[in-house]
């Protein structure tokens, strides 16, 4: 597994959380990416490398859509709980 080069940025609060679920569920962005364009988001690899790195804001439907796709809260990816 890669780990990540730069540090992280202050564009959104769920980046570090995506990654980790993501991991959790052995998911590769691609295999994200492909779920994510299946709920009718389309996102490129480098949207999405940008959003885990917290350097791209991410739109309520987006955190909609990754909440259920990786099957946690939204509050838990927004880090409430």
């Amino acid at each position: 597994m890669n780990t990540r080069k730069l540090k992280l940025g202050n564009r959104n609060l769920i980046g570090s959380r995506v990654t980790q679920a993501r991991n959790a569920k052995n998911m590769k962005q691609v295999d994200l990416l492909a779920k994510l364009q299946l709920a009718g988001i389309d996102m490129s690899i480098p949207a999405l490398s940008l959003l885990e790195g917290q350097k791209r804001p991410v739109s309520d439907i987006e955190l909609n859509a990754l909440a259920d796709i990786l099957e946690v809260s939204v509050n838990w990816l927004l880090g409430r709980e």
